[in-house]
């Protein structure tokens, strides 16, 4: 029998067998012939009989005394070979000014599991900094040698990403269709991504099925391969993916690409500004193609983000002080962990009870109520692969001042406005019934609120392509005598309708509200303004009056040219004095996202889009970090329908 008292709880042993598996004696069974040993080997507990193990040789033998400055140089050295979570080399890494919530992401991004991130954060605080400010991080601790960042074309054309990574020091390269198919040729010869390439931007438009897949081999040249034929494919350090909504469609080639980039990146970087429901299919999608490990289907992100709302619930209560808010919040917590995900996980964690008990208690210190505000958040179930900060949260960067200019149309208007909308709705009615009537009458409404004059030369065209449609319809079937009555009803409207169109009064009394805010903007220091319409027709209508008007208007959508638009912007950001300067820049859609405006103080919603994160988005073209005014004014215009 072997004696009980060799091995005790806490001594370091090593297996005789093999010296290099080591670990902590757990526990001693006694036993006959001998005594076996619970041993904690490599993040499990094994079971070893006595004469399997030794006692772990002492090291007293080989201590090193070091002097202070010794030591405090060696600690260093540790520091630089295996950088801590505590600590911060991104700080002065660039010419930025230090704002420290622009530095959360980075130490979200570094604390996590895996080195993925979704930074969703408030239109203009500052998501490309803080993208740069990661990979500065991540250069600090490990050698990142290639990065790609992908954005819409628009952010290429204003070389945006270009100029801000110079900012940090680092020299980025644009890839055009040319370069591009350079890049996979050389991958499909050589195994390796070119090193003239190694840090690019590549415009969300070159993601398209011939990239993905090639193109077919024909009689004049040989098949052409694509990203998927790439053996080994191509793997960047780090991939950038701006304005990441984009690609919440999964059956696109632009997800398609995006996630194989991800999928072979060793860290990825999602930006988005827009606001997605946290239970929504769209922050699935995002969140699966980053973290496909950790989101694998919708169910399981179902049954993740279940708790959240409670938790979102309970901020809120901290966060507005209302009568009994700590009761509240309380509440809100336990409802958070009465979901399944809450059970499993929330209810065992020393941090939620934590936080649960001193809400209970109550006398809550008004700093104490700052950090549970942090506190609970972080009790997110997603908070460890998605960065939000909100705007409120930091403060306004400039007062806003929206004023609602609402207009009506004259008896003239309001006639051929009503006519246009019930032909339309009899045509929609003869082809569907009616079923959905109201939903496809959505465009047409929203088109003639916007612009009357602008929809006219249209007109002709939209309502005879739908009669044309009605005519085949009819063709198909036994025409009765009360449906040819009705067709012909109907084309009697449409040329009644066209008719009051040609002969419209030119007075546009939604124009000349336009027009008396741009002449008493004109009369200001700063007298920019930025026009925004959702419709083409629109801006071509206002484009023309404003010229006649002698303003120095220009417009930008998505039929204009890389080219021009960087010069319609150089124009519009000179000063006044100067012969080739701009005073307005109308803009479709296409203008709203990721370009800084932030010299201008002035925006006019000549019509609102029907999604309220449209309007958020034009506005964050100048209400962002860099507006030197103290209020921006944004005119919203309202016709009375």
């Amino acid at each position: 029998m072997t004696d009980h008292n060799e091995f005790s709880p806490g001594q370091l042993v090593t297996l005789k067998a093999d010296p290099a598996i080591k670990g902590a004696v757990i526990e001693v069974l006694p036993g006959q012939p001998e005594n076996r040993i619970k041993v904690f080997v490599e993040g499990n507990i094994q079971t070893y009989y006595a004469s399997q193990l030794k006692v772990e040789d002492s090291l007293d033998d080989e201590i090193n005394y070091l002097s202070c400055e010794q030591f405090h140089a060696f600690l260093t050295a540790l520091q630089i070979r295996q950088p801590g979570l505590s600590t911060l080399y991104s700080l002065n890494a660039a010419r930025v000014d230090f704002i420290p919530y622009q530095f959360r992401p980075v130490l979200r991004f570094i604390r996590s599991d895996r080195p993925r991130l979704l930074i969703a954060d408030g239109v203009g605080v500052g998501k490309t900094i803080e993208a740069s400010l990661i990979l500065r991080e991540l250069q600090a601790r490990r050698d990142i040698n290639s990065v790609l960042i992908i954005c819409p074309r628009p952010l290429v054309t204003e070389r945006k990403w270009q100029s801000e990574m110079k900012r940090f020091d680092e020299r980025f390269t644009h890839l055009d269709g040319k370069d591009l198919r350079y890049c996979i040729n050389e991958m499909d010869l050589e195994g390796v991504w070119p090193d003239r390439h190694r840090n690019v931007i590549l415009p969300c438009s070159l993601l398209d099925e011939a990239l993905l897949y090639g193109s077919e081999k024909t009689r004049r040249r040989k098949h052409v391969k694509g990203l998927l034929d790439l053996g080994p494919p191509p793997c960047f350090d780090l991939v950038i993916v701006d304005e990441a909504h984009h690609i919440r469609n999964t059956s696109t080639y632009s997800h398609q690409a995006v996630r194989f980039f991800c999928d072979h990146a060793e860290a990825a970087v999602f930006l988005t500004a827009t606001p997605i429901q946290l239970g929504s299919h769209d922050l699935f999608v995002l969140l699966n193609t980053l973290r496909p490990d950790l989101i694998q289907d919708e169910d399981t992100f179902r049954h993740m983000a279940e708790p959240n709302p409670y938790i979102n619930q309970a901020v809120n209560y901290v966060r507005a002080q209302e009568s009994k808010w700590t009761t509240k919040a309380v509440k809100a917590l336990d409802k958070a962990g009465a979901t399944p995900w809450g059970r499993a996980l929330l209810e065992r964690s020393p941090e939620f009870n934590r936080i649960r008990q001193r809400l209970a208690e109550g006398s809550i210190a008004p700093d104490e109520r700052v950090q549970l505000i942090s506190d609970i958040e972080a009790l997110h179930t997603f908070s460890g692969i998605i960065n939000r900060t909100r705007r409120r949260d930091i403060g306004t960067f400039t007062i806003r001042k929206p004023e609602t200019v609402v207009v009506d149309f004259t008896p003239e208007q309001r006639l051929l406005h009503d006519e246009l909308l019930q032909v339309q709705a009899e045509i929609f009615a003869s082809l569907h019934g009616d079923i959905n009537v109201k939903f496809m009458m959505s465009t047409i409404r929203r088109q003639a609120a916007s612009c009357l004059y602008g929809l006219v030369p249209f007109l002709e065209d939209i309502l005879n392509r739908h009669v044309d449609e009605l005519e085949r319809v009819e063709k198909d079937h036994e025409m009765t005598e009360p449906q040819n009555n009705v067709f012909n009803a109907i084309h009697s409207q449409i040329q009644n309708t066209l008719t009051n169109a040609r002969a419209l009064h030119p007075y546009d009394p939604k124009y000349e509200c336009m027009r008396n805010i741009i002449e008493d903007k004109q009369t200001l220091p700063n007298n920019k303004i930025i026009l925004f319409s959702s419709f083409r027709h629109t801006l071509s209508y206002l484009y023309v009056r404003l010229k006649s008007d002698n303003f120095r208007v220009e417009m930008v959508h998505g039929g204009t040219p890389d080219e021009e638009r960087m010069a319609l912007r150089g124009r519009f950001e000179k000063p006044r004095g100067d012969a080739d300067s701009l005073d307005i820049l109308l803009f479709s859609e296409i203008g709203c996202e990721g370009l800084d405006y932030q010299f201008c103080d002035c925006i006019v919603n000549y019509d609102l889009p029907w999604n309220p994160m449209r309007v958020e988005q034009r506005i964050g073209r100048i209400d962002r970090k860099g507006q030197k005014t103290e209020s921006v004014v944004i005119f919203n215009m309202i016709i009375i329908e």
